[in-house]
């Protein structure tokens, strides 16, 4: 049983290292081509923070798992809400007035509600996949325009005079391009930044073999079925990306970006982890996932929504409740999910 605990704990180290390293070479090859920061944000960094959680629920689905395929995205979409959110306003006070918060939050709330229903008629179809990466499609495509329409909307400020400063596009330049700039130690050689990413694409596979082999054997020694283990361990390890992510951010006193990791990895979980697995692999869904983890997942966006729209600002009490309401759902998963 200690091989097994080796070769999860193991895999998910491999998996977070590899997903770093590839998002680091990545970033430098697109550096090197002059590549928008609002485009690297969005797509590069992002696709590659969710690697580990792409790699696993891939690998999970065409080895027969799909409640780990399943669990491991719906697990860390709770995650990334109620412990990504929670922890660092327990260090820093967190804001949720981003712009665009409101918009964002509420097409995530629109796709978990697609993605249930899509769940509720198992098994989630290559068609239902390609639904959602053209959804995904749209979320960029709306994200790039958003961004686009407020720099020509506040270009007279340049206009006006040379001098003049346009605080309202500062703000906007500087949060369409904070999630690149939370990747540190970006490879400055074109041949050492493709290096980075040989490494990365290696490693990930690598280190889902592993991880998905401890799950299912730990599933089986525990008596809980592969679908808890997916819904907490393997989303828990998965998640540690965006929560470090977070973590440093309050550190440092940039907490008001945490909202926006939050939303954008949750939607990237659905619509390009779910979107592409289903398009390879259509996915069965487990029954226990249809009458808990869904409905948290649901109500987790649906509390997203309502920060943002109050322009709630998350202090130490409101972190720490959350927090705890992550550890009371991982007990009920446990409890629930006892094998008979």
């Amino acid at each position: 049983m200690l091989i097994d605990y080796v070769s999860l704990i193991g895999g998910l180290v491999v998996l977070v290292v590899a997903g770093d390293v590839l998002v680091r070479g990545a970033v430098g090859i697109a550096e090197r081509l002059g590549i928008p920061a609002l485009v690297i944000g969005l797509t590069i960094v992002a696709f590659g923070t969710s690697a580990p959680e792409l790699v696993i629920s891939l690998g999970a689905a065409m080895d027969g798992l799909p409640g780990i395929a399943i669990g491991n995205v719906v697990g860390s979409n709770i995650a990334n809400v109620l412990l990504v959110l929670g922890l660092p306003a327990i260090i820093a006070v967190t804001s949720c007035r981003e712009t665009g918060a409101i918009r964002n939050s509420a097409f995530m709330v629109l796709i978990t509600v697609v993605f249930i229903a899509m769940c509720f008629h198992s098994p989630i179809s290559r068609l239902d996949g390609i639904v959602l990466l053209l959804l995904l499609g749209l979320f960029l495509w709306d994200s790039v325009r958003a961004t686009r329409k407020h720099r020509r909307e506040n270009g007279h400020c340049a206009d006006k005079s040379t001098d003049a400063e346009c605080p309202e596009e500062d703000a906007k330049e500087e949060e369409a391009g904070e999630l690149f700039e939370e990747v540190e130690g970006v490879p400055e050689s074109p041949a050492l930044a493709i290096l980075f990413i040989v490494l990365g694409l290696i490693g990930l596979p690598l280190g889902a073999h592993f991880t998905i082999a401890g799950a299912s054997a730990l599933a089986s020694a525990w008596g809980v079925t592969e679908a808890v283990i997916g819904l907490t361990v393997v989303a828990l390890g998965t998640s540690l990306p965006e929560l470090a992510t977070s973590l440093m951010a309050a550190i440092r006193g940039h907490s008001a970006v945490a909202l926006g990791n939050v939303i954008g990895s949750n939607v990237f979980n659905l619509l390009a982890i779910m979107g592409i697995t289903a398009v390879v692999v259509p996915l069965g869904v487990p029954a226990e996932v249809l009458v808990l983890d869904l409905w948290v997942m649901l109500a987790s966006a649906l509390l997203v929504l309502a920060f943002a729209a109050m322009h709630v600002t998350i202090r130490r009490p409101s972190g720490a409740i959350l927090s705890l309401l992550y550890c009371l759902y991982i007990f009920v998963v446990f409890q629930f999910g006892q094998v008979g």
